[in-house]
């Protein structure tokens, strides 16, 4: 029976997530914004440290919970460890939050050194795509990668960040590339440009910077925990199912500002 109720399209209660970065920054407030909305969060960071106290932190809050595996990301025998650890613990993985970008050419499954997480975790992808169920070829619920990108691979920025802003880049076509690849199998692959956050990598910035930033933002602000969380939970949710190879600009309209904001209460 279809349902257009809010409580339904935008339900993640019962999902098993799988954060990296998700101790602290955007990744955290992801990971939040899941556990707040009853899904089974797997979190991971280096530290495990934070990755530990960030777990415990959100657990408490409920009604989901949170689980640590700390892991170096940078390391293939790490991401490996990870995805073992997970795939003991879960049969299925309906949502994977995560980066990855470069360029080769080779077979999905035999793709080096670039996209590994995903490539590890494409078992449990399927197998969730599979539990949501299908008529013939169709899934009703399919399985979400969602990648975090930035605003900077979208514009060109005003500071040198040559590499940032090309791997950013890089990502938002990786992911749409994925999502032609992994579509007909029933998982969806999309990205999130993000803009300025408060974040532990933007704090000085926002320090520094922060009412500059602030005045070149169409709405005004900078991004909450909220934002982002709510961009990911549309992406893994009903409400999100057919959407896929799409980059969402989460960023206040920076890159559509057409100069200083107007006076409050000002007409055009």
């Amino acid at each position: 029976m279809t349902s257009y109720q809010a409580s339904s399209l935008f339900d993640v209660a019962g999902k098993v997530v799988l954060v990296t970065g998700g101790s602290r920054g955007i990744g955290k407030m992801i990971a939040t914004g899941f556990v707040k909305n009853g899904s089974k969060v797997y979190i991971s960071s280096r530290s495990a440290k934070d990755c530990e106290a960030t777990a415990q932190e959100l657990t408490a809050a409920g009604p989901g919970v949170c689980i640590p595996i700390p892991a170096d990301m940078q390391k293939l025998e790490e991401v490996d460890r990870l995805v073992k650890e997970l795939s003991v613990r879960e049969k299925a993985l309906h949502v994977l939050v995560n980066n990855a970008g470069a360029t080769w050419g080779a077979t999905l499954e035999d793709y080096p050194r670039v996209f590994t997480l995903t490539q590890k975790c494409l078992p449990l992808l399927r197998e969730a795509a599979e539990q949501g169920g299908m008529d013939g070829d169709v899934y009703h619920d399919p399985a979400r990668i969602i990648n975090v990108g930035s605003i900077e691979g979208l514009i060109v920025p005003m500071h040198e960040t040559y590499a940032y802003s090309a791997s950013k880049a890089g990502l938002h076509q990786l992911s749409r590339h994925l999502a032609g690849r992994l579509g007909p199998e029933g998982i969806t692959s999309n990205t999130l440009a993000c803009g300025p956050f408060e974040s532990k990598m933007m704090a000085q910035t926002l320090k520094e910077l922060g009412d500059s930033i602030r005045a070149m933002i169409p709405l005004g602000r900078i991004g909450t925990p909220e934002d982002v969380a709510g961009a990911c939970i549309f992406l893994a949710s009903r409400a999100g199912a057919w959407v896929t190879g799409a980059t969402i600009q989460v960023d206040g309209g920076s890159i559509v500002q057409m100069g200083p904001r107007p006076p409050s209460g000002a007409k055009l």
